[in-house]
């Protein structure tokens, strides 16, 4: 049997990988279904579409120089099948029932701690491109210091073992 590009055919799933089913044909040649190619929804697990010695058709998508058949399963499928599934309104799957979505509040000012940022704008400011770089630097410098030192001092807390001194 000669497998043509873009024709439909039925083989046997022969081996499961996890990226891709090898299908056989009645010819003894055999080709790959990649994880993208199984079904029109998402593909975690392949076991879950097809198992090994199950008959499938599949269309042929592409032959390469060396031999290899690229297939797909869902390309076979009619039409109207092919397409991925609409969702359904509300959302996705079992967040449907979900409230919606609060806004996040604003940020809050800065308490010192690592991890808070101050975002000022610095729109006006005035100066050349390495006045501004000496800035950044030099506040970039200190908020370093300050958290080796914070870091210094948690640690000075606390013995090898991970027991408060005391």
């Amino acid at each position: 049997m000669t497998l043509e590009v873009g024709q439909i055919y039925e083989g046997k799933v022969t081996g499961i990988t996890k990226f891709g089913a090898f299908v056989s044909f009645e010819g003894g040649q055999t080709g790959m279904v990649h994880i993208s190619e199984v079904a029109p929804t998402f593909v975690n697990e392949i076991k879950d579409f097809v198992t090994e010695g199950q008959m499938v058709k599949v269309k042929v998508l592409a032959i390469s120089e060396e031999g290899k058949i690229s297939l797909s399963i869902k390309k076979a499928l009619p039409e109207d099948q092919q397409r991925r599934p609409q969702r359904r309104e509300g959302g996705r799957g079992r967040d449907r029932d979900r409230q919606p979505r609060q806004p996040r509040p604003a940020p809050q000012p800065s308490q010192g701690r690592p991890g808070d940022f101050e975002w000022q704008s610095r729109r006006n400011d005035s100066g050349s491109f390495e006045d501004m770089m000496s800035r950044f630097k030099q506040t970039s410098d200190e908020k370093m210091s300050d958290l080796k030192r914070a870091g210094n001092e948690f640690r000075r807390g606390y013995s090898r073992r991970g027991q408060q001194k005391g």
